[in-house]
């Protein structure tokens, strides 16, 4: 069974069949959502139909932690956590957090839902890192990042064109190390 894990302002649990509707409402309901001029906006976002979304998304792979949970505010579903493999031989984690919902930008929850998830993270899998990969045009990822003790680890200069014009890609991490000496 997956773990239901509690902040300060969210919850981070399984997600659902029935959360799947609106998570589907909010990824592709809306042509060019709001969300997604901020979560890596220089690609694309295909449409899927509702049923084939309905059959990829709560995909979990065998002995190994959900790779994607719900975010819930005030009983409210309003984004998703997950991470992915960028080299499993390494246990080269990446973390990711999408908060859908605008109401929920700049109060905190995007920073609480983080960290629990590196939290959750370093306690499941035998990770030495949990690292992100955003651009610098998202400032407020970088300072939740910030905010639960990552480091800037890389900055590939105008490496990603939004509107026309350049933005650097950004890689933070945090060490296991880290993590738990900040957490006494």
């Amino acid at each position: 069974m997956t773990k239901i894990l509690t902040g300060r302002t969210v919850t981070i649990r399984p997600i659902l069949e029935n959360d799947l509707k609106p998570l589907w409402d909010y990824i592709y309901g809306t042509e060019n959502p709001e969300w997604k001029k901020w979560d890596a906006p220089y690609f694309p976002l295909v449409f899927k139909e509702y049923e084939d979304f309905q059959k990829d998304f709560i995909k979990i792979p065998d002995n190994a932690p959900a790779p994607r949970m719900a975010i819930e505010a005030n009983g409210k579903l309003i984004g998703t956590v997950s991470y992915y493999w960028e080299h499993r031989e390494s246990n080269w984690l990446e973390a990711g957090i999408v908060i859908y919902d605008p109401q929920y930008w700049n109060g905190g929850y995007g920073t609480d839902a983080l960290s629990l998830w590196v939290e959750h993270l370093f306690a499941s899998l035998p990770l030495v890192r949990v690292g992100i990969t955003t651009w610098s045009g998202n400032k407020r990822m970088m300072r939740a990042a910030e905010k639960i003790g990552m480091k800037l680890e890389a900055r590939l200069r105008k490496c990603r064109l939004y509107n026309g014009e350049y933005y650097d890609s950004i890689r933070m991490g945090i060490l296991r190390e880290e993590w738990e000496e900040q957490s006494c």
